[in-house]
Order: structure tokens, then sequence, then C-alpha cells
């Protein structure tokens, strides 16, 4: 197996690219601290001094460093726990009659302008933002604010202000004039 990795935006972030299908029920985040008990992955990964977060996709796998710590030190172990997750046909996630991991949050797509914010996120915003390691979402709109969701290596990467500002806002008020700012939840 040959694990392939990305740098990304985000110093403290590494996007592993292991070309197997990570995880089929969509993306999700796990912190250091929490229960990670649903996911024999994360909780291996875990068990490296340093990872302070695991972003599982369908195609690959986003670990947050803490800072204090150099990849030079993480990335063989990291590989090695990854490979031999894989090798060994471990299971990513397991969901033994949770509610979904991806919890949906439930908007009024019947809106046209949340159907359209939605839109435009979902088609030209996440698919750059997951190329960078991470993930956007949309949460909702109140008073010409569109609130997201940012994970993976976008979550407190230095260059997630301009993403949002120079890049996702600007779009947004081009296509929806009811858009006046973008916000991370």
């Amino acid at each position: 197996m040959f694990i392939q990795t990305e740098t990304t935006p985000n110093p403290d972030s590494l996007k592993f690219l292991p070309g197997v299908t990570v995880f089929e029920g969509g993306v999700v985040s796990f912190q250091r601290g929490e229960d990670v008990s649903r996911s024999p992955l994360a909780n291996r990964l875990f068990g490296i001094d340093g990872i302070e977060t695991v972003f599982l996709t369908p195609d690959y796998i986003t670990l947050t460093k803490n800072s204090e710590i150099d990849w030079i030190h993480l990335k063989p172990a990291a590989l090695a726990t990854i490979m031999e997750h894989f090798i060994a046909n471990l299971p990513v996630v397991i969901q033994e009659g949770q509610e979904p991991i991806n919890s949906v949050v439930s908007y009024d797509l019947s809106d046209p302008i949340i159907k359209q914010i939605v839109e435009i996120i979902d088609t030209r915003v996440r698919p750059a933002v997951a190329q960078d390691g991470g993930d956007i979402t949309f949460d909702h709109f109140v008073d010409g604010v569109v609130y997201v969701r940012m994970a993976g290596a976008c979550a407190g990467c230095p260059s997630s202000t301009a993403t949002l500002k120079a890049g996702m806002e600007n779009m947004l008020r081009y296509y929806v004039p009811e858009v006046t700012e973008v916000r991370a939840l």
C-alpha cells in the first residue's frame, strides 16, 4: 500500500491519501479528548502523541498536529498507523445504531436564497477547500450573514479568514445580493 501525503495551507495539518475509500459515510472530524470509540482509526491515530484532530472523508484523512511538534517526527508514525489499519482491513468508523455521524443541519431549501447559497458552497467552494484537506458546510443564514462550519485543515488555518472573506464572501455577495457577510462558527 502506498499512501501519498500533501501539504495544506495550514502548516499544522497534513493530508493523507491512501488510494482506497476511507469513509463512505461522508465526512467526520474527531478532536483529541473526545469519545472516539466509534472510530477505531481515529483511536489509533490519537495514540500518536501530538495528533490533535482526525478528519475523515471518502478519499483522504487530514491530521492536525500540536504546533509545538514538527511533522518530521509525526509523519512516519501516522503513515505506519494508517497503513497497518487498512492492510488489516479494520473498520474506520463503527456506527452501531447511533444517529448518523454527520448530523445534517436542517435548513429550508425551499427558500430560494438559502438554496442558492448552498448550491454555490457545494459546487464552487467545497471542492476547492477539499483540495486543501478541509471541508466547509452551510449552517444557517440570518440578517444577511451566512454562517458556515469549517473542518479538517481549514479549522484553525491562518489562511481560512482570507478564504472566507476574499473568496467565499465576495463570490456569495456577487451571486446573492442578500448576502452581506460570511462568518465561521
